[in-house]
């Protein structure tokens, strides 16, 4: 069963504390406000003023010429790889890669694009050696290998920058061009304390995804050069991804851009609290805003059942249980989740 996965049952008991991801945050009152007072016109016509001060916005702050606005981030990741590679060429990735593992391989089924899935080193990097071997021979037996992704974080852990040079470096030496998913890029610039600009100008696309952890209920934002971000403006449409009237769920991007960045720096601190919390009654890793926890015994129905009691609610019933930290996890829900796993595992 994987991360996705949740308790079937109703909740007795209201729930205070949703660790599940970061994904399901509620928009606050002041977001609600600027989408709601958003200046909007039909984006397909390039009309939305507030989608193209989103773009604009996140181009430049990452060091990009363009940008593009996105239903998610399953999408902006297809979009990019598909304005990276033709039918036929491939795209060099991590095994336990978003790209890899949970997008349902998209770029193969849609795109006629190979993905070669290589081991990913403890640290979530690709080693600049397993790169080098994976680029294939100019021979007409193989794909063509065209790109190589990288994802910051990886499983919370946010990958150091010479890490992800390196690897960029092994890429660009074999001819590739290189691609983030950046789903939590904002998490990893916290994290390792560098700009903006210092991780995403490593890459030639990054995906940034704007219901991670900022709070926004929709959207990813795909940056790069661009010539490719016309032609992932095309595959947009041809997906279904064109939108018309969207700069009311631009405007919740800009405001969780301008208010719920520095803030995460606190579901960082608030994890940490978690994980030392937890350190007595099992094994925890903790990185950035997520937490890893195996209980003696595992993590079984009976304990997200004791959870949802207490008004905790946690992912699917594996081995070990992911625990994200995000802006609607108060401190009084934090101590509930302590309580509730103490309680139960103590």
């Amino acid at each position: 069963m994987n991360q996705y996965a949740a308790l079937k049952e109703a909740p007795a008991v209201p729930i205070i504390c949703d660790l599940r991801s970061d994904t399901v945050t509620s928009p606050d009152a002041a977001m609600r406000a600027v989408m709601a007072n958003a200046e909007v016109g039909d984006d397909v016509y390039g009309e939305d003023a507030t989608v193209n001060r989103l773009e604009a916005t996140l181009a430049e702050r990452l060091g990009k010429e363009a940008g593009l606005f996105l239903t998610s981030g399953t999408q902006s990741n297809l979009v990019g790889l598909l304005g990276h590679c033709a039918r036929g060429e491939e795209i060099i990735t991590g095994r336990d890669y978003h790209i890899w593992k949970y997008e349902a391989a998209g770029a193969s089924v849609l795109g006629g694009i190979a993905l070669d899935p290589q081991p990913v080193a403890q640290d979530g990097a690709l080693e600049p050696d397993i790169i080098r071997a994976a680029v294939k021979e100019d021979d007409s037996h193989h794909a063509i290998s065209r790109l190589l992704t990288l994802e910051n974080t990886h499983n919370g852990m946010a990958v150091p920058l010479e890490r992800c040079q390196a690897a960029a470096e092994a890429a660009r030496d074999a001819g590739l061009s290189v691609h983030l998913d950046g789903a939590r890029f904002f998490n990893a610039v916290e994290a390792l304390g560098c700009s903006e600009t210092d991780l995403a100008g490593i890459f030639d696309t990054v995906s940034i995804c704007l219901s991670k952890g900022l709070g926004a209920p929709v959207g990813s934002v795909l940056v790069g050069p661009r010539d490719l971000i016309d032609r992932a403006r095309r595959w947009r449409k041809m997906l279904g991804g064109g939108t018309r009237q969207a700069g009311v769920l631009a405007a919740a991007g800009l405001h969780a851009l301008s208010n719920n960045v520095e803030r995460l720096a606190e579901d960082r601190m608030r994890a940490e609290r978690l994980g030392q919390a937890l350190s007595a009654y099992g094994d925890v890793s903790q990185a950035t805003n997520m937490v890893f926890f195996t209980p003696k015994g595992g993590v079984t129905p009976g304990l997200q059942q004791h959870m949802a009691s207490n008004g905790v609610r946690l992912s699917g019933a594996t081995g070990t249980t992911r625990l994200v930290l995000h802006k609607d996890i108060t401190d009084a829900g934090l101590q509930a989740a302590i309580s509730g796993f103490e309680t139960y595992v103590g």
